[in-house]
């Protein structure tokens, strides 16, 4: 997490600005000497603006000489902050980008329109005044970050912990200074969240740091840890009692506002009228594959009778963990096989349960070390599990998403050839802008994309070669992610735009993306707050186009082990800049 009211889907993903004076020749031309000093000046922000003031971030970026603050979530921060992005934003924009080589000239355009997204958040969609989760799960990542990587010792930890946790309490009484007339699914939302959250400080946190052997320490962090508990639990009583029934705001970004945070994250303007048609096309070929499968699998059964009978087919909950451990062999010995892609490292993610605070929106996910951490290198593959309150019909409807075929392809997604494949690579980066700034299209296009390539690399026949029926299921089960996908793009838009009620995009989920209703009611609750997840979808289409361009460009001699591993280079760059690099032309991304 970067700046606590920023909700950015790359968790180191930070700020670059700097003061470069523009070049007076006539024809300008990239100069060893700009480039430095470009580089010399993001250094200086960093590490003497940035992180100081987003100590969360910097713990999970590897810097730990912050571990012991908290950010400043009051308005006069986020006042001081606006002054000081719009003189950064005209500072980097006076940069002459003819003056910078390849690289470089793309690490410009991440930082302009970083700049430009973190001022349309702060400004215009203001997530400070209207999403009360800000507060409480900002300060719970922020001790999480400290507990889950064991980058110093116990005690060294647990003390930064406690002067952490000191700063809680005053960090939630300003959401009662902050908040207006929040979204009612947003306080919902909160509320929902804050009991696993008062689990957390409850019952994780003191676990993780039970092997600590000095007790005078643990004593002092008993007081803090009972304090946070304390003002967590008035948290959630403000919010039910008073903040609920006064929540009648309205989430809804707006047509306009939309399509300014599209160009700024994703460097995508293309008119979103012609985006809902991109995906709508997609979403029907989609579908009519998913017809094709299933009548061959069931010839008398409709491909909502089939999807059903593969949603049955899960593991036992607790068994959850090690069904996707178990993926990691087959797809590591299919990727070296087919020479997919290069695989720094052998290391794996380890599998545990989703914390508390991200359950209430997130499936699956990844979490990787920060680009400069040193000591706890460890990679984590969350998954979240049904709570054990759930009744059995809530529980086999939310299990549906997990069926033998789909955990495959999640595993695909998150792991290998995906997220955590992408996140080693990012260690053999050297420019720091692409090691921590970047996009959603980029970095989820990338891991959407690699569901789809796997399979049509061959997957299924290699892990079930004799078995055509589980071939059948393992695309199915791609497909079925593949409409999600799908429904996310027309659902961010349509919610956002006035398009869709709450209901009805629910509906749209469960209709034409082929969910449950639990994971539509999920999936639709994560769009109210993150309107642009259709980067997904949107990032494999650009991928799939690329890949397509270069390999008409080099014909012969491509092969997709080159492509993979050129678009590794780029970091996590908008496909608008990869593209420029490997193709050396602005031709459409779509």
């Amino acid at each position: 997490m970067a700046h606590p009211f920023r909700a950015q889907a790359l968790t180191a993903a930070l700020l670059f600005v700097l003061s470069f004076a523009p070049a007076h020749a006539d024809t300008p031309v990239a100069t060893p000497n700009a480039n430095a000093a470009f580089m010399t000046l993001a250094d200086e922000f960093f590490d003497r603006y940035y992180f100081p003031n987003n100590p969360t971030t910097a713990t999970l970026t590897g810097l730990h000489q912050y571990d012991d603050k908290l950010e400043d979530y009051s308005r006069a921060q986020i006042d001081r902050e606006i002054a000081a992005l719009k003189q950064y934003e005209s500072r980097v924009a006076a940069v002459d980008a003819g003056t910078l080589d390849e690289m470089t000239r793309g690490d410009r355009d991440l930082a302009l329109n970083y700049i430009h997204s973190t001022l349309l958040t702060l400004e215009t969609i203001r997530p400070w005044e209207k999403n009360p989760d800000t507060y409480s799960s900002g300060v719970t990542n922020s001790a999480f970050s400290i507990m889950e990587r064991k980058f110093a010792s116990p005690a060294t930890r647990l003390r930064a912990l406690i002067a952490r946790e000191k700063q809680m309490p005053a960090a939630l009484a300003t959401a009662h200074e902050n908040l207006k007339n929040p979204p009612k699914i947003y306080t919902e939302i909160a509320i929902e969240q804050l009991p696993g959250t008062i689990d957390f400080f409850k019952t994780d946190l003191p676990k993780a740091f039970a092997d600590v052997d000095d007790n005078t320490l643990k004593q002092e962090f008993a007081l803090s840890n009972d304090m946070v508990i304390k003002a967590l639990q008035d948290y959630a009583a403000w919010l039910k009692k008073d903040v609920l029934p006064k929540s009648h705001g309205d989430f809804k970004l707006g047509a306009d506002t939309y399509a300014k945070k599209l160009q700024y994250d994703e460097m995508v303007d293309i008119p979103l009228a012609k985006l809902v048609e991109i995906d709508m096309a997609n979403m029907r070929a989609n579908q009519a594959q998913f017809a094709q499968v299933a009548k061959e699998l069931e010839p008398n059964k409709t491909p909502q009778q089939v999807l059903a009978e593969l949603g049955a087919d899960h593991p036992d909950p607790k068994k959850l963990l090690d069904a996707f451990r178990n993926t990691f062999d087959g797809l590591t010995k299919f990727i070296d096989e087919k020479q997919i892609i290069t695989i720094p490292s052998p290391v794996r993610p380890i599998l545990e349960e989703t914390p508390p605070f991200m359950r209430a929106t997130t499936f699956a996910s990844m979490d990787t070390p920060g680009p400069y951490e040193t000591n706890a290198k460890e990679a984590y593959f969350n998954v979240t599990l049904p709570e054990s309150a759930w009744d059995k019909k809530h529980t086999d409807e939310f299990m549906a998403q997990f069926s033998y075929p789909v955990i495959t392809v999640v595993a695909a997604h998150e792991a290998y050839p995906g997220h955590y494949i992408q996140f080693l690579w990012m260690q053999q980066i050297h420019d720091r802008v692409r090691k921590l700034l970047g996009a959603n299209t980029n970095v989820e296009g990338w891991a959407h994309y690699c569901e789809q390539m796997m399979l049509d690399a061959g997957l299924a026949q290699s892990l079930f070669p004799n078995d055509a029926r589980q071939q059948k299921l393992l695309r199915l089960g791609q497909l079925q992610d593949a409409l999600l996908r799908n429904a996310r793009f027309i659902v961010g838009i349509k919610l956002h735009t006035g398009e869709f009620t709450f209901d009805q995009a629910v509906d749209f989920f469960v209709k034409q993306g082929y969910q449950s209703h639990a994971v539509g009611t999920v999936e639709t609750k994560r769009g109210t707050g993150d309107p642009t997840y259709l980067y997904y979808t949107l990032g494999k289409l650009e991928i799939l186009k690329l890949r397509a361009d270069v390999e008409a460009k080099q014909g012969k001699t491509f092969t997709l082990k080159r492509f993979h591993d050129d678009f590794m280079q780029q970091g996590f760059a908008p496909i608008k800049i990869v593209r420029h690099a490997m193709l050396k032309d602005d031709t459409p991304a779509l």
